[in-house]
Parts: structure tokens; C-alpha cells; sequence
């Protein structure tokens, strides 16, 4: 009997489903999830799909390669949408639109635990003690508002160890950036002050600061301190700077997010500004993976839901097109947020401005993005061509090591696609294998090569997804091409397609040699856009083994001994030290010299002792 698919498989499905809310999922033949979606009504939204015609061409292939179904029902609509979220981030089914991004943002943190505030650049959960303000759209946004606010306030950005040590004022407070609390130059009463306009300065009240301290200016030269009135003076043209260069900063818009998407060609570009405290904190733009044919508002409706997965919505979200089902979006943002969400489509008006601004903004970019694509795409349909691959590849993956006289030995992965570098999917791996000799380039590579595709092998043996490569390119010539395709062969995977890229004979850059297994090695002519392509790939990964290896190296260099005993943290660490003066020090101290030490029980006071004499 064949089994059902598609639109008659559907129609046998919708005799066991009611009218509930829920979520229902798609899967192929090999059990793939296609697609997820919501329903209010779970009967009524999949009839939909057994009907043999009126579909998209997209939705019609998808229908076509349905082989089975798999449904959950929930309480509210609500619930719905938020389990297809989740179950969309975590299955990334190929017709769902996809925000492909997976960033945290970063923050300003003014961290409170100290008597003395630091403010510092914050990413990630938000555990520590003090204020935050974010999102900042990049590191770059936050760094240019760290280094105004250091100019106007004075604040502090050194860490509470550094600031316990030091004896006498750093070069920040040399070039008018910290007011030096850590050598009592300024008084608590006085760096709590600075601390609370700073606070208020990223809530947007500039114009009081700057009255504040004009006032302050005025008194201080009328009591004939001149030296505290200059100082201030310094402060408010600081801060007049700093209001003449910010970007485009609204008055009637205290914080929103202003989200814009643009589609052209099957492709889609979301841009997204962050307003906080009346100033623009930075913009950043996303390609949301896109199913094929959807409308403008179920994308927009996809990225807010996903977007904001991990983050808080602001009070109020300005958006260019409004998300499929405004209504319930609006009450699941709101639910995150614990508090009103306001999702608009400004007309006119300032806000109108401002999405206008952003669109233009993805139209611009989507606009750069397709143009360095296709220039991509030529250069991949060359590199098929020129190596007699089967298909332009879609990934790419470059290996090379990096040590010094084999020790920090490190391999490196880069990866590259249709959209050029695909930096996070970058890997390391610190070469751990004992019993491979100092500088053997081909152990190294055996053992990199057997990590990453045995972890492939696990993750993915039926090779459904698209972490699997279509090209592999070594750095090294007929010998490392041997070696690798003895290892891929071990692992059965020697179908995917290998390339060695060597020097010439002079080793110059232009004459590179490329070798595959079993055929004469050949050269590209010097001119050809390939060859440039090739050398790009090789050379970034040779920067990111290179990087890799100082990373290490420098990490190595930093090591303490103490680190290396478990049950010394932090707090332990410091306080041998202190007593001892150094890790050698602490190496050579007897067991009652050990047990002096505030905090060190006679446990692990035996501890230390025990592991620096085993190295005797």
C-alpha cells in the first residue's frame, strides 16, 4: 500500500483534530521538520493545506513533500505563539522564516557592588549589581558612549582588583577621563554625584545636567575656586560636544525601537533602531531567512517574535508594516516585558520620519547585500568550474594549524557561503593529542578533521542539514592531500571534495599549486578572479589559526600554578598571595607557613603543600 503524502495526507489528519488552539508541524518523508505554525483554530487552519490547488508555489511544495504531521494543543492562542517560537528557534524548519542573527546586545552597566561605581560595557544575563542601559546596537555604540561619558563624568572603568592596587592616578585621570577615586582625589559624596548625572545623561535629562552644572560653574567662580570652576567649564563644553556629534536624536520619542523591513527578489533586510532616553543608541540590520513567497506581515510578525525571544521590548516598537495578527503580538510582548507594548505604524509626523529613515536604511542595505551576493555567487560558479565540482559549493570549510615548535598547537576553521564569511560558525581546536610529535602538521590535521566529522557524524550521519560541507580546502599540498583523504576514507566521508592549495616554487603569492587526490596538481592563471578568491579563503583562515594560537599562547603565558589546585578560587588565590608575595613563594612554603594564611583551612592547606611536593 503506498503511504499517503501531501494534501491527501492532510485530509485524513483534519478527522482527528477539533477546533482547539495549538501548533502543528510538518515533517518529510525522512522526518524533517518542513514548517511549524500557530492556530487558533488547529481544524480550520490545516484544512487549509487539503485543498489540491490555490497555493503558492511555496506552499504547494511544501504540501507536496509532507509525509507526516505532528500536532499540540494549547490553552490561549497566547500560548500558541509562543510555543511556535520556540519550536521554530529550536527545529529551524526550511519554510519558516528564520532570524538568522543569534547576537546578544550589548549594555552599559553601572555596577554598584563597589563604594565607588564602575561603568563598563555589559553582554549577556544580567546578574550583577547596578543599572543597566541598552540595547546599544553594537560594541562600537556602546565604546563612543563609555568614552563621552568618561570625558563629562569621570567616571571609573577599571575593575575593583585595579582600582584596590592602585598607589597613584592612572593616565586617565592625566588626560581629564576619571576624577581618580582610587587615590581619594575625589570624595564619595562627590563621585556618587557624578555617578547620578552620568545615570541621568543616559536617561536623556541632558539639558538639566548642563544647567547644573553652569550654576556649579557660576558659584565656584564667585567663591574664587577657579581651579573647580575650570573644571567644570571643561565638563560643559565635554558634554556641549558630545550633544553636537550624537546621531539623529528625536524629542518626541523617549524609547522605542523603530523596526523596518524591506523585500525584493525573494530576499528581506530588517533594520532596527534603538531609541533610549531621547538619543539614538545605534542601528543594526538583519537577512531573515525567508521560506519563499511570504507577505511583509508575516515576516515582520516572525522577526518580532524572534527578536525579541531574549531581550525586553521597549515601551513602544515603530514599525514600517504591521505584524500579521498586530493584536496578539502586541499581548505576548507585553507579557514579556511585564508591561504595556505598544506595536504602532506611525502616518506622520516625527515617528514617520523615523521608520521612513530606517527603511531607506534596509532598502539601501539589502540593495549593497544583493549586489556583494551576486558578485559570490560568480566567484563560487568559478571555483565549481575551475576545481570540476558538481555545483557551485554553498559551504566551504578551510583548515590550518598554528603552534610554535608544536607547542599552543591550535586548529582553525573558517567557513564561507553565498553570503561570504560565515564567522560564527568559526571553530577551534586546541590540538590535544599526546602522542602526536612537536610540529606534525599531518597529525594535527588528522586529528582536527577526525573531531570535527566524527561530531558531524553524530549530530547529523543522514546529512540533512546544512552544517555539512560541499568543498574542503587544505592549506598544504600533495602529502597533506593524502594524509586528509586516508582520514576522511577512515571516517566514510571521502565523497566531499578536497583541494590542497600550495605555494609555487618561489612560494610566491600568485603561483599557488592545487592539488587533489589521485590527479596532477595545476595552477590558476594569475590574473584569474578564482585564484584571489582562493588566496582570500586560505589567508583567513591562516589569520584565524594565527589568532587562535597568540590567544593561546598569551593565556598559557598568564598561568598561575594555584589556578591548577582545585578547590582555590579567586578569594584564595589572592589571599596566598598576598601572604607569600607570589606563586613560587607559595610553592616552597611548609605546611604551618601554609596554614597562617587567612582562609586556608588545614585541609586545604594540605592540599597546597601535597601538590608542589608531588613535583619534587
Amino acid at each position: 500500500m503506498t503511504q499517503k503524502t501531501g494534501h491527501a495526507l492532510i485530509q485524513d489528519y483534519l478527522r482527528t483534530l477539533d477546533s482547539s488552539p495549538g501548533v502543528y508541524r510538518m515533517l518529510d518523508a525522512q522526518q524533517a521538520v518542513l514548517y511549524v505554525g500557530k492556530a487558533r483554530d488547529l481544524k480550520a487552519r490545516v484544512s487549509n493545506y487539503a485543498r489540491p490547488s490555490g497555493h503558492s508555489a511555496r506552499i504547494a511544495r511544501m504540501i507536496r513533500e509532507t509525509a507526516s504531521m505532528m500536532f499540540l494543543t494549547t490553552r490561549t492562542e497566547t500560548e500558541a505563539l509562543l510555543l511556535e517560537q520556540n519550536l521554530i528557534k529550536q527545529l529551524k524548519p526550511r519554510y519558516n522564516v528564520l532570524l538568522r542573527d543569534d547576537k546578544s546586545f550589548p549594555n552599559i552597566l553601572v555596577a554598584k557592588s563597589h563604594a565607588f561605581a564602575q561603568i563598563k560595557k555589559h553582554r549577556g544575563a544580567k546578574s550583577e549589581k547596578g543599572d543597566y542601559y541598552g540595547p546599544f546596537a553594537s560594541a562600537g555604540a556602546v565604546n563612543r558612549t563609555l568614552t563621552q561619558l568618561q570625558r563629562v563624568f569621570l567616571l571609573r572603568n577599571c575593575t575593583d582588583s585595579t582600582f584596590e592596587s592602585r598607589t597613584r592616578p592612572c593616565l586617565l585621570f592625566q588626560i581629564k577621563r576619571c576624577s581618580a577615586p582610587c587615590t581619594g582625589r575625589i570624595s564619595h559624596q562627590d563621585y556618587a554625584a557624578l555617578v547620578e548625572d552620568a545615570e541621568r545623561f543616559l536617561q536623556g535629562k541632558t539639558t538639566s545636567i548642563q544647567a547644573d552644572l553652569a550654576r556649579e560653574m557660576a558659584a565656584a567662580a564667585e567663591a574664587m575656586e577657579y581651579e573647580r570652576a575650570a573644571a567644570l567649564r571643561d565638563r560643559i563644553k565635554a558634554l556641549t560636544a558630545v550633544q553636537s556629534v550624537q546621531a539623529i536624536n528625536p524629542k518626541g520619542v523617549a524609547e522605542a525601537d523603530i523596526v523596518a523591513l524591506h523585500m525584493e527578489s525573494g530576499q528581506a533586510c530588517v533594520q532596527v533602531f534603538f531609541i533610549r532616553g531621547n538619543q539614538s543608541w545605534g542601528n543594526r540590520d538583519f537577512y531573515p531567512r525567508l521560506g519563499g513567497a511570504e507577505s511583509p506581515d508575516e515576516v515582520m510578525q516572525a522577526f518580532l517574535m524572534q527578536f525579541y525571544d531574549d531581550k525586553p521590548p521597549p515601551r513602544q516598537v515603530l514599525l514600517s508594516h504591521p505584524p500579521e495578527d498586530p493584536d496578539l503580538t502586541g499581548a505576548v510582548l507585553s507579557e514579556r516585558a511585564g508591561r504595556k507594548v505598544e506595536l504602532l505604524v506611525p502616518q506622520r509626523g516625527e515617528k514617520s520620519d523615523l521608520v521612513t529613515n530606517a527603511l531607506r536604511n534596509a532598502r539601501e542595505s539589502l540593495g549593497r547585500r544583493m549586489s556583494e551576493s551576486a558578485t559570490q555567487l560568480r566567484l563560487l560558479e568559478g571555483l565549481a568550474e575551475a576545481f570540476d565540482l558538481p555545483a557551485p559549493p554553498r559551504r566551504i570549510e578551510v583548515y590550518d594549524n598554528s603552534h610554535i615548535m608544536g607547542t599552543n598547537a591550535v586548529g582553525g576553521m573558517i567557513v564561507a557561503g553565498p553570503e561570504g564569511w560565515m564567522k560564527n560558525q568559526y571553530r577551534k581546536f586546541n590540538i590535544k593529542g599526546t602522542e602526536i610529535t612537536p610540529g606534525d602538521d599531518f597529525g594535527m590535521m588528522k586529528e582536527v578533521l577526525t573531531r570535527r566529522f566524527q561530531r558531524l557524524l553524530k549530530d547529523d550521519p543522514d546529512r540533512q542539514t546544512e552544517a555539512w560541507p560541499d568543498l574542503l580546502l587544505i592549506d598544504g599540498g600533495a602529502g597533506q592531500v593524502g594524509a586528509v583523504h586516508e582520514i576522511m576514507a577512515e571516517l566514510g566521508v571521502e565523497d566531499i571534495p578536497m583541494i590542497g592549495v600550495a605555494k609555487g616554487e618561489d612560494r610566491d603569492h600568485g603561483k599557488e599549486e592545487f592539488h587533489r587526490h589521485g590527479q596532477r596538481p595545476f595552477a590558476l592563471r594569475m590574473n584569474d578572479p578564482v585564484l584571489y578568491f582562493v588566496q582570500r579563503l586560505r589567508d583567513e583562515a591562516h589569520r584565524w589559526a594565527i589568532g587562535t594560537h597568540r590567544a593561546r599562547r598569551a593565556k598559557a603565558a598568564m598561568a598561575n600554578p594555584l589556578d591548577e589546585i582545585a578547590g582555590i578560587g579567586a578569594a584564595r588565590k589572592r589571599a596566598l598571595l598576598a601572604h607569600f608575595g607570589s606563586a613560587k613563594a607559595v610553592s616552597r612554603a611548609g605546611l604551618a607557613d601554609l596554614l597562617a594564611v587567612d582562609g586556608i583551612s588545614a585541609a586545604m592547606a594540605q592540599k597546597v603543600h601535597d601538590h608542589f611536593n608531588a613535583r619534587d
